[in-house]
């Protein structure tokens, strides 16, 4: 483990993006559009989407290149249409991207548009990026490593801010929406200035795991909206031209941006930040005295009312797991945790909680769904009503008999569903003939439901369903101004809608047809206002803080209700004061994309089966390593070719290891071939090759389902070896086989984990492995190891229980590699028999929040206390054949550093103390032993 500095950032440069290897069923046949600048790869039946995709890159590739540059080289992206994930991503290593094609119900998160649409306009400038930084040193770490040489020189050189932020300010620039208009997208830094949060530049990169800070996303759309605003179109292109060619120095991007604005780089980002305070200098301030020692409490979302004096709502913080929780007065009380899910939202009726909880499927990682659990609030139980279906945002009908809910199918169509409340039985599927996307329906009275809508420009109002009929009645007129989470109160309907640079919260009288802003008499600090709860006397939402989410609560007598026009088309959203998006050639284009045809044509899964893509030099002395890596498209098969130099033997080796996922077991295969290996025969070096060869099948299974996340995995292996004496030593030595499988079974399970958990409160983790000599020799080895982790005295302290059984028959023929957890401290052997038991406590000792130059940050120093104890026996272990039976114990403890570098990269190392409490017998002198671990987590 001990690699150099600069290959743990091209993995962790290379090998971050979320793909599932072998994702996908064989079942699935699969289809692609091809254009000069895309190839979009779809499974059969999206079509149009697929259409839609290629068509909206073409439209926008040559109009907006002008302010990245002109780089170009086609690009293969991915549909996944089987997941219940709202994401992309455009990666190199290999070059291609993904699209994650199931929305998410929250309109104010991502805006609106329809999905494949912002996720090409989007994810399209990440692939003009990466065609245009191929560059001066990028460039060349690209020809000697490939492409995940480009990946690490653009990741030093190009921060991820800007990444994103480009892609935001595009989406922005060629529609009429884009988060870059969203207020919602400038909650949480306007959250930290209206508390007077003067965080470092450092914290604000790299986070905390004390304060909330906004993800790079807000950042750097304020970074390259400045930016564009002040210095023109190119700016950003001339700017990111010099940082991944290197032109500027050790801070490349720092140096270019001082190069062409002619200030320094805190000067312009500071300047960047000014003028987004300007745009929001109107929010409310913090004044409570301590609002700037105020650290993140946690989150509060999504309240309902029991009745006027008790609410129950969600929360969840940076050292508790989410859980519901029901509160009357000052008194509060655990109801359960919730299960893993996308979405926090849940909906309350008569003493139920209803909400969508994920489960993947049981192989397939791009397969998975969303199922309807209820809790009964009175017991905590909660049980599943639906299996394998995609249900979004339920909510109950008054009488809780039927629960309505979002279905969006993988083919994209949006569909209303009502359900039995009691065995999730579908009892009808309402009619779509708009091609509406709906979110949060909810009843209103008997026969109707009232949900926010999107129509197929991206569009928002809210609709009001007849049940028996089908037919549709929008309530408000179509803008793209978002709305979500509408409350029924009887003949009303309140909901959030963004207005202006605040999302704030309206009340539509539907007998009446009189629309009404909801404010409180008392202006507060919370921004935005959002989740409205609605009781008969008192109302509550959710408002955006530095310290997370907050309730805000109110008598009915304390609020005001501001009328409203609701005759008028509501206003556009707002540019924010960066007047060069309506400058821009290509303001909103994705208006004049064309739905014309192109060619469809079937794309064979053995395309680019290989496709090495880049070369990864290994340096974990005292082997030397170069690995040719390649993955093909649909990643479902991998490959790796490496060579190899062992510096203490001198020897040289050449392997081969591939793996193919696309059926239910990964078939897996390998070859290496070792020349010049050397051994001692009585005094004398005596030099033979050896040949590997290994084939076998893994079936990796995931079971997570509710609270928690479980794997299994079976895999079995043959392997052939070979030694083969070089010619002076023929005459003496014969040449040797043998052949042995070796079987394997992993099993993990594991609660959710919060953000400041060292580890998980509960988990497990169990792994047995058991070769067996065929032919050639005989040997046998069995191996098992485990490890069980329980909640420590604090919320954040853990404790970790671990144990190992090692039996290797007597003399084996074969040196089986060895993988037994020995004790701390001590210079490790594979022995006949060993055993082990191992505790260990963890604990958190400071949160520094600080760093150093931009180049590391510190964000937490943690600690652990450990005690091992190692039995190990051996029959003939010295020279007069006599048996060995020892202990090797070792207590000790350790300090761990978590660490930011270069304000992205995230790197753990630590330094062990170990006492050694017997006798080191292979090796070492002295009882005390001082390590440094490097690195203790990467990824």
């Amino acid at each position: 483990m001990k690699r150099l500095l600069l290959l743990l950032l091209i993995f962790t440069a290379t090998l971050t993006k979320a793909q599932q290897f072998g994702g996908n069923p064989p079942s699935i046949k699969w289809k692609q559009v091809n254009t000069p600048a895309a190839r979009v790869i779809f499974s059969q039946g999206m079509d149009s989407v697929a259409q839609r995709v290629a068509q909206t890159i073409a439209r926008l590739n040559s109009v907006i290149q002008p302010t990245i540059g002109f780089k170009q080289k086609q690009v293969s992206i991915v549909l996944q249409n089987q997941t219940t994930i709202s994401n992309a991503y455009v990666g190199l290593a290999p070059f291609r991207s993904e699209f994650y094609l199931t929305a998410g119900q929250n309109s104010f998160d991502v805006g609106s548009l329809p999905w494949p649409g912002q996720l090409a306009i989007h994810e399209f400038r990440h692939v003009q990026q990466y065609n245009n930084f191929n560059v001066g040193l990028s460039r060349g770490l690209r020809v000697l490593f490939g492409e995940g040489g480009q990946a690490l020189g653009n990741a030093l050189s190009v921060p991820d801010w800007f990444f994103e932020g480009d892609a935001v300010y595009n989406e922005t620039l060629v529609s009429e929406q884009g988060r870059g208009r969203l207020p919602y997208f400038f909650n949480g830094f306007r959250a930290l200035w209206a508390a007077g949060k003067g965080y470092s530049w450092m914290k604000l990169r790299n986070g905390s795991y004390l304060d909330y800070t906004p993800n790079h996303y807000p950042l750097g759309y304020m970074m390259v909206a400045y930016g564009r605003e002040k210095y023109g179109n190119t700016f950003w292109k001339d700017v990111t031209h010099d940082a991944a060619a290197f032109n500027t120095g050790f801070y490349p991007l720092q140096g270019a941006i001082k190069r062409h604005a002619g200030v320094d780089y805190t000067t312009f980002r500071n300047a960047a930040f000014n003028h987004f305070k300007q745009v929001f200098k109107a929010d409310a301030k913090d004044e409570s005295p301590n609002a700037k020692r105020r650290h993140f409490t946690g989150d509060e979302e999504y309240p309902a009312y029991v009745n006027d004096s008790t609410l129950i709502y969600l929360r969840s913080s940076y050292n508790q797991i989410p859980q519901f929780v029901i509160k009357t007065g000052d008194s509060e009380r655990a109801i359960a945790v919730q299960g893993i899910t996308t979405d926090n939202y849940f909906s309350y009726q008569d003493g139920k909680i209803i909400y969508a909880a994920y489960r993947p499927d049981l192989r397939w990682g791009y397969r998975n769904y969303s199922e309807l659990v209820v809790i009964d609030i009175n017991t905590g139980k909660e049980h599943r009503i639906t299996r394998k279906t995609k249900y979004f945002a339920p909510a109950f009908s008054a009488d809780g008999k039927t629960i309505v809910a979002v279905q969006n199918a993988s083919t994209g169509k949006s569909e209303l569903h009502l359900l039995n409340a009691e065995n999730g039985k579908l009892l009808t599927a309402l009619p779509n003939t708009a091609g509406l996307f709906y979110t949060y329906p909810k009843f209103y009275g008997d026969g109707k439901i009232i949900s926010a809508v999107r129509n197929f420009k991206g569009e928002m109002s809210l609709a009001l369903i007849d049940i028996t009929s089908g037919a549709t009645k929008y309530l408000l007129l179509f803008s793209f101004e978002p709305i979500a989470f509408p409350q029924v109160q009887g003949d009303k309907v309140y909901f959030t809608k963004t207005a202006g640079l605040n999302d704030r919260l309206f009340v539509l009288d539907l007998a009446s047809n009189q629309l009404a802003e909801v404010q409180a008499a008392v202006q507060n600090s919370a921004i935005g206002a959002y989740q409205p709860a609605i009781s008969q006397n008192k109302i509550a939402w959710t408002g955006f803080t530095a310290s997370g989410y907050r309730l805000q609560e109110y008598n009915n007598t304390d609020v005001k209700l501001i009328p409203v026009s609701n005759s008028q088309g509501f206003s556009a959203l707002p540019d924010l004061n960066i007047s060069v998006l309506k400058k821009d050639s290509a303001a909103n284009l994705l208006a004049s994309v064309k739905t014309d045809s192109l060619p469809v044509t079937n794309y064979s899964k053995l395309h680019g089966l290989f496709n090495f893509h880049s070369i990864f030099p290994s340096l974990d002395d005292p082997n030397y390593s170069l690995q040719l890596v390649g993955e093909n498209l649909l990643n479902t098969f991998q490959s790796q070719l490496t060579f190899t130099y062992n510096r203490d033997e001198g020897y040289k080796q050449i392997g081969y290891e591939a793996a193919y996922g696309a059926f239910f077991p990964y078939l897996l295969a390998g070859a290496d071939y070792t020349f010049d290996r050397r051994g001692l025969y009585k005094g004398t070096r005596i030099y033979f090759n050896e040949t590997d060869i290994h084939a076998g099948l893994q079936v990796p299974l995931n079971l997570s389902v509710g609270k928690y996340s479980r794997s299994l995995s079976f895999s079995s292996s043959f392997y052939y070896s070979r030694n083969t004496f070089q010619e002076a030593f023929r005459s003496t030595f014969r040449d040797s086989y043998y052949t042995y499988l070796s079987n394997s079974i992993r099993f993990s399970n594991q609660t959710q984990q919060a953000r400041q958990h060292i580890n998980p409160r509960f988990a497990q983790s169990i792994s047995i492995n058991y070769k067996k000599s065929v032919s050639g020799r005989e040997a046998n080895q069995f191996l098992s190891t485990g490890t069980f982790y329980f909640p420590g005295l604090l919320p954040n302290h853990s404790l970790a229980i671990s144990g190992a059984y090692q039996h290797r028959g007597q003399n084996n023929g074969i040196g089986f590699s060895n993988d037994f957890p020995f004790s701390h401290g001590y210079t490790a052997e594979s022995l006949d028999n060993m055993n082990k038991f191992a505790a260990s406590y963890h604990f958190p000792i400071a949160y520094p929040d600080a760093g150093a130059a931009n180049l590391v940050y510190f964000m937490r120093i943690r600690g652990n206390i450990f005690y091992d104890q190692t039995h190990a026996t051996e029959s003939e272990f010295f020279a007069n054949k006599s048996a060995l039976k020892a202990n090797f114990r070792s207590a000790g403890a350790a300090i761990f550093f978590d660490t930011k570098w270069f304000n992205q990269a995230s790197i753990s190392f630590g330094i062990r103390y170990s006492r050694l409490l017997d006798d080191d017998l292979f090796g070492g002198n002295g009882r005390n032993r001082v390590e440094l671990v490097l690195p203790v987590a990467i990824f």
